[in-house]
């Protein structure tokens, strides 16, 4: 098992930077997720941890060990890749043995390895089957084996359920967390779903355009977003946005609505209430023109306009509800469910 360092880290292609001065500690046993959208530097700040990316600037330890400058099969790392990187040609069981192989390890404890990986993942009865003979699932399974019958210190995943169906993505990622769980190895798991990173991470670091915008837990970022853009990135669906403007008496929206919230800050400010934060209030100051209702069985989400405004705004509601279009349904919120941001900055105001 393993601690991870990143320090200062740099990445540039040419005169493009994609990663800046990017800080982090992994404890020991962690896993975390690093989060963003396409293109934010996060499956190249796997790339560089691996090895398989040259670092410009700074430094990555792995145990206490600066590792910059060692080959990937030095580091004592584990990758899971998206498309499953099996050879064809070999069955299940001499996939998952192929890295011990080469390593020269004797072929009993090959083979012990092997079999107590299959056991741990369900997958022992194809061990004989070569990979397109598998299901999607059983062929993550099995990239999943070959990573352990390694014994590494860290296990490092490049998004490796976006190929799988709905369903079973889901399960996989119960599997992948009860296995992280069980066997106690430091992962870095990277993925764009945010869904998927709330349920997996201990922490989650969230990137966008090669910065660390926040690094916490689920709930942290949840709960109290430092940015703009975690606010609006974490949580489904998004949290939504209002300018208003802060007073001593409270924040009037941009429709000249009041909402009630203690605040030092004046001036114009953005204010984020995630949809289930929005509770049906016939009193209530934040009034929706329905556009359409989307029926999700046990929850149904309302979109609509903020009434005398064209900000888009979605809320979540309990059980099945029926809105006409054009029709005004008028909400409320707790002033903690209340999230204001500069709008300059996009940093968190309270």
């Amino acid at each position: 098992m393993a601690t991870i360092k990143l320090e200062n880290l740099i990445k540039t292609y040419g005169d493009v930077e994609v990663l800046h001065d990017l800080n982090g500690d992994i404890e020991d046993g962690e896993f975390v997720v690093v989060v963003g959208p396409s293109g934010c530097g996060k499956s190249t700040l796997l790339r560089m941890i691996a090895g398989l990316e040259k670092i410009t600037s700074g430094e990555i330890s792995i145990g206490n060990k600066i590792v910059n400058d060692l080959e990937p099969a030095d580091r004592d790392i584990a990758m899971v890749f998206q498309n499953y990187a099996l050879y064809p040609h070999m069955s299940v069981r001499q996939n998952m043995g192929y890295g011990l192989k080469i390593r020269k390890i004797e072929k009993q404890e090959i083979e012990r390895r092997v079999h107590e990986a299959a056991e741990i993942l369900g997958i022992s009865e194809y061990l004989d089957r070569k990979p397109r003979q598998l299901s999607g699932g059983q062929r993550q399974r099995v990239a999943m084996g070959r990573a352990i019958v390694r014994d590494p210190q860290v296990f490092l995943f490049d998004e490796p359920l976006s190929n799988l169906d709905a369903k079973l993505r889901v399960q996989m990622r119960l599997e992948i967390r009860k296995l992280q769980k069980r066997l106690n190895v430091t992962s870095i798991y990277v993925t764009h779903d945010q869904v998927e990173a709330m349920t997996l991470g201990d922490r989650l670091m969230v990137l966008n355009d090669g910065v660390v915008e926040q690094f916490g837990t689920p709930i942290e970022l949840y709960d109290n977003p430092e940015t703009i853009f975690v606010a609006g990135f974490i949580g489904s669906p998004s949290m939504n946005f209002i300018p208003a403007e802060c007073a001593a008496k409270g924040i009037s929206l941009c429709n000249g609505k009041k909402l009630k919230k203690n605040l030092k800050y004046k001036g114009k400010v953005s204010i984020g209430i995630r949809p289930e934060h929005l509770e049906e209030d016939k009193k209530g100051n934040i009034k929706i023109v329905t556009q359409m209702v989307e029926q999700l069985g046990s929850n149904s989400l309302l979109h609509g306009i903020l009434q005398d405004t064209d900000i888009e705004i979605v809320a979540s509601m309990p059980g099945h509800i029926s809105a006409e279009a054009g029709s005004t349904v008028s909400f409320s919120t707790k002033e903690t469910n209340i999230h204001v941001f500069n709008p300059k900055t996009e940093k968190r105001l309270g």
